[in-house]
């Protein structure tokens, strides 16, 4: 299959897919390398196709419901709270959509996340400790935002009240 029909018909896929899909399958789906799914990617990307990169694969970026509320928090921990940090939003019922950081150099560095449960937190952990990987936050002594949603605003509010008992959201 020449590239420029495997690119149109990586996108067809991906947009009958809820969710994401990681480089593997989308390798093993058109039987090519997963370098070559990279490769097809970045093109698709250059394209001007909205493609997000996540730890759980690639997806298009979801359509923001109506009734969703947004905010961005500001938090500051160390590594070893990552976990506890998630945990909070994600049991609040809130959607965390990416993390941010301010780089010296390269200014604002974003992260998509797309973190809803606790078996997201659980996957993206994984990932983190089997890829050795730094955390944004560990470019910026822990400082970084994430942008958030949630069904109510209330729920984004009494996800930050219990940051700040915790001593993670920054003040």
């Amino acid at each position: 299959m020449a590239g420029t029909t495997r690119r149109r018909r990586i996108l067809e896929w991906m947009r009958g897919r809820n969710g994401p899909v990681p480089g593997t399958e989308l390798a093993r789906h058109f039987r090519v390398s997963r370098q070559c799914v990279v490769q097809d990617i970045a093109i698709l990307r250059a394209e001007r196709n909205d493609i997000l990169s996540t730890p759980q694969g690639y997806r298009l970026p979801a359509k923001q419901t109506p009734d969703a509320h947004r905010a961005v928090i500001a938090c500051q921990h160390g590594p070893e709270r990552t976990e506890e940090e998630l945990h909070i939003l994600v049991d609040n019922g809130v959607r965390v959509l990416d993390v941010i950081v301010e780089h010296a150099l390269y200014g604002e560095m974003r992260g998509s996340l797309m973190i809803e449960s606790r078996a997201d937190v659980q996957d993206f952990l994984r990932r983190w400790q089997s890829t050795k990987a730094s955390l944004l936050s560990s470019l910026t002594r822990g400082v970084h935002l994430h942008t958030v949603e949630a069904g109510k605003p209330e729920m984004i509010a009494r996800a930050r009240t219990q940051l700040r008992a915790h001593g993670i959201l920054l003040r």
